[in-house]
């Protein structure tokens, strides 16, 4: 599914140089559910964002279900990112303009999926989600439990090959976070790859192996 070979990602001011990633090889198989842990700064979220074509490595290769995406040009990245790709925040990202109905669609208006196709996505990944009775409702009338069931919603609505979860459970309460990792858990027991970047034990005790950062690099890989 996921193959990463020597990745390397720098970051680069007029005085400063940092090193953020230093030679990463990694391979996750499809339907894994890996967990990335690290103190602050450690490169999880470069890592992270690399592996959704939302940044490049500086150097190293990063292949997807076979396809070599370090370096597409940048419109097959964003064409492949919107296709092949879901994404979970810790922050929601919800478009408070937009009801939930409509934050769901938006990827697949990008998609240009024609709009009897679209409602039934978001419907059925609304009811999967249980907040489909809060489809017209916009995000600040919404609790911060139901936000990331919407946000999940959203992710999983083009059907992706991968899911990316930064700190999904980050500003949920225990009750909350727990119900998001057992949602995360069902998507993957249904098939979906998911990596999550996460500072909680509690939620790394859900996925399969937890690869450890320190400094850029993996110091440690642990089965669960």
């Amino acid at each position: 599914m996921i193959q990463i070979e020597n990745l390397t990602k720098t970051f680069r001011t007029d005085e400063v140089e940092t090193l953020a990633l230093r030679g990463i090889s990694l391979d996750i198989n499809k339907g894994e559910f890996v967990g990335i842990m690290g103190p602050s700064g450690c490169g999880k979220s470069t890592l992270l964002n690399i592996l959704g074509l939302l940044d490049n490595p500086t150097e190293g290769k990063y292949s997807l279900n076979g396809t070599e995406v370090t370096n597409l040009k940048e419109k097959d990245r964003t064409a492949f990112r919107k296709g092949k790709i879901g994404f979970v925040f810790q922050n929601f990202n919800l478009i408070d303009e937009l009801n939930i109905e409509e934050n769901v669609e938006l990827p697949l208006k990008y998609l240009k999926i024609g709009a009897k196709e679209r409602k039934e996505r978001v419907k059925e990944a609304l009811k999967r989600m249980n907040i489909e009775h809060r489809a017209k409702h916009f995000p600040q009338q919404l609790s911060g439990g139901q936000q990331q069931r919407a946000a999940i919603a959203r992710a999983v609505v083009t059907r992706p090959e991968l899911i990316l979860a930064d700190e999904p459970t980050g500003n949920l309460d225990s009750v909350n976070g727990k119900e998001v990792m057992e949602l995360l858990t069902e998507l993957n027991r249904e098939g979906s790859t998911i990596v999550m970047v996460t500072h909680s034990q509690h939620d790394a005790a859900y996925t399969h192996r937890i690869i450890n950062l320190f400094d850029g690099k993996i110091v440690e890989k642990t089965q669960l």
